[in-house]
C-alpha cells in the first residue's frame, strides 16, 4: 500500500490517475470513470469539509463495529462490494473537474502531513492513527484505480 503522506508515493498515485481518460472502461463494476473519480473524492470531502452530515452517536457506533475493520484494515476490498450511500455517485460528472479535484485532495492531505492526522477524528470511525488514515485513503483509491486498469 502506498503512503499518501509521502511525496514519492503521492506522485506515483497521481501518475496512475493521469493515465485515465474519459473513455477508460472499468474491468468490473458499473461506474463510469468520472463517477469513480467523484466517488473517491467523497472520503476526502468527509475528512476536509462539512459537506456530509456526521452520523449520530448510535450510527457511528454501528459503523465502527461493522465497517471500520474493512475500511482501515489491511485486507483488500472485494470486487463489486457494497458501498455506503454517501459514496454512491448516480449522475455523470465532468471528468477533468473530478480528476483535478481528486489530485488536489491527495496533494492537500500530503501537504497537511502525518501529524495533522495523528488521532484525528474521522467522519464515521472516531479517532484514527496515521496508519489507519493512510489505509483509508490509499486502499480505497488503489482499489478503484485497479478497477480501471491503471
Amino acid at each position: 500500500m502506498k503512503n499518501l503522506f509521502n511525496a514519492e508515493d503521492v506522485q506515483f498515485t497521481i501518475n496512475r490517475i493521469n493515465k485515465l481518460t474519459p473513455e477508460t472502461q472499468p474491468l468490473w463494476g458499473k461506474m463510469h470513470v468520472d463517477q469513480m473519480l467523484a466517488h473517491n473524492c467523497v472520503a476526502y470531502d468527509m475528512t476536509l469539509t462539512d459537506k456530509y452530515k456526521k452520523p449520530s452517536g448510535f450510527e457511528k457506533f454501528m459503523i465502527k463495529l461493522f465497517a471500520k475493520k474493512a475500511v482501515v484494515g489491511p485486507k483488500p476490498y472485494p470486487k463489486n462490494g457494497r458501498t455506503a450511500p454517501d459514496f454512491i455517485i448516480a449522475d455523470r460528472r465532468d471528468f477533468e473537474i473530478e480528476k483535478a479535484r481528486l489530485i488536489d485532495n491527495i496533494k492537500k492531505v500530503q501537504n497537511m502531513g502525518e501529524a495533522a492526522f495523528d488521532q484525528r477524528d474521522s467522519h464515521s470511525f472516531g479517532k484514527l492513527s496515521i496508519t489507519e488514515w493512510n489505509t483509508l485513503f490509499s486502499k480505497h483509491l488503489d482499489h478503484h484505480l485497479t478497477q480501471f486498469g491503471v
